[in-house]
């Protein structure tokens, strides 16, 4: 399970500030949509990853819904840490035993690191998507602007409209 810490409140006790916290699991506050998960707190990109803000980095992964169509994830390639990549491009190559496709990264900057883990094992991405089986690590360069390209996981009829989409897409 992945927790995240959130403080609920600051109270001042006699010149002392006392602050509450509380944990909870960030699958908590999930948006379902026909059998896929999307927590709410990340970002989605219409290439299938999502994003995550952390600090000055951001790390990204690929989604519930592109994972369950794909099928077992069998291989994953991609760049090597210190590249520059642009939002949009190709960051790697992900094959499963259905297809192979390419990973596009959804926010420019210079790749920090790759999930070694996921690199050795694929089906990672499959088990465990938003926690696990992240991908990279990304230092932006262009947050600010990109950020807004993306659709919120808060957004359910954006997150609706956008799976029927690729739904219609992908029986073409």
């Amino acid at each position: 399970m992945i927790f995240q810490l959130i403080k609920i409140i600051t109270l001042f006790y006699e010149g002392l500030a006392l602050n509450y916290y509380f944990l909870i699991d960030v699958y908590d506050f999930m948006v379902r949509i026909e059998g896929s998960d999307f927590p709410d707190n990340l970002y989605y990109h219409r290439e299938h990853m999502w994003v995550k803000i952390e600090g000055s980095n951001v790390r990204v992964g690929y989604n519930d819904w592109a994972q369950q169509a794909a099928g077992k994830i069998l291989n994953l390639k991609a760049r090597k840490p210190g590249a520059m990549i642009e939002a949009g491009k190709t960051l790697g190559s992900i094959e499963s035993g259905k297809w192979v496709g390419s990973l596009k990264i959804p926010i420019s900057g210079e790749l920090i690191q790759m999930n070694e883990e996921v690199l050795k094992d694929p089906s990672l991405i499959n088990k465990d998507p938003y926690g696990k089986g992240w991908v990279a690590l990304v230092k932006p360069t262009k947050i600010t602007e990109e950020i807004k390209t993306l659709i919120l996981g808060n957004d359910k009829p954006a997150l609706e409209a956008w799976l029927k989409d690729e739904k219609a897409k992908n029986k073409k």
